[in-house]
């Protein structure tokens, strides 16, 4: 049995490196199949695909979507990872991504703001220049780290970047159900991002029935920050739900040094029968 990862970051969201870097190192390590799943953005999937034929490991083609669930008097962010986004689909995405693209920006130039205004000498402009796609909170983070604000980007994001500490404005995003409804409509896999980060086991029961009836086909129970004990309740969950199994590393380079293609912080494997499966859904659609 062979490993595969689902879950990986390009340049053109906030990952370090390119997406025929992603190739070259899956692989050199051995991987059977890489997914590239940049953040709200299909634009490095071109590249992707078309460096794909000169390296031993299938190229899976992705996107991760930043979603709101609103639920119970609380808006919560979900990520929907949709994998074997076909390429007649990319001007949807990139459509839905625009609206996003415009809040985004938005809220990173507040950020900026607020930031030079408490003293950090921190541009949106430096930010931008971190990557090709629309910084985030990972580039400010990084930027306070290299100029000494922060020990680490780790306690950038628990003090300064932190949602509750006054200078980070959530941007509005998509309603879940509307995106996974979309997704479902031109044959796409979407699969729930790394579940517990975001809901626990009561709000992820409540959650997955009405996302099932809104087109959600799979979620994550391999991801590098479960224990062991929320993966084997997310592999268990996930087939009650009649949900595909899926996983990855969610490697970024650099970026998140701890995390390592295809290993997580070490001691992930998601096996390939989880891309098998996945792909033999995609085919029904086509």
């Amino acid at each position: 049995m062979r490993a595969c990862d689902l879950h990986t970051h390009s340049v053109y969201s906030d990952g370090a490196e390119t997406p025929t870097e992603l190739l070259a190192k899956a692989d050199e390590i051995g991987l059977c199949a890489i997914a590239l799943t940049d953040h709200n953005t299909v634009d490095g999937l071109h590249e992707f695909m078309a460096e794909a034929p000169k390296y031993a490991v299938e190229a899976i083609p992705g996107v991760e979507l930043s979603v709101d669930y609103t639920h119970g008097g609380r808006v919560d962010e979900l990520h929907i990872v949709c994998l074997y986004l076909p390429q007649s689909a990319y001007s949807d995405i990139t459509a839905l991504a625009e609206d996003m693209k415009a809040e985004k920006i938005k809220s990173n130039r507040l950020l900026s703001d607020r930031l030079q205004q408490a003293g950090y000498d921190i541009t949106y402009e430096e930010a931008a220049a971190l990557t090709r796609g629309i910084p985030n909170r990972a580039h400010f983070a990084k930027l306070l780290t290299q100029k000494g604000y922060t020990a680490s980007e780790r306690e950038a994001f628990a003090t300064v970047l932190a949602k509750g500490a006054g200078f980070y404005t959530e941007p509005p995003r998509p309603d879940v159900f509307s995106v996974l409804d979309l997704i479902r409509s031109f044959g796409g896999i979407s699969i729930l991002a790394h579940p517990f980060l975001n809901l626990d086991k009561s709000a992820l029961a409540s959650f997955l029935p009405k996302a099932k009836d809104a087109g959600l086909m799979g979620m994550e129970t391999l991801y590098p920050l479960f224990s062991r004990e929320e993966s084997a309740l997310a592999a268990l969950m996930a087939k009650d739900f009649d949900l595909l199994p899926s996983g990855g590393s969610d490697y970024h380079g650099e970026n998140k040094p701890d995390l390592f293609m295809g290993r997580g912080k070490g001691d992930l494997f998601v096996p390939d029968v989880f891309a098998k499966a996945i792909k033999a859904k995609s085919l029904t659609f086509q």
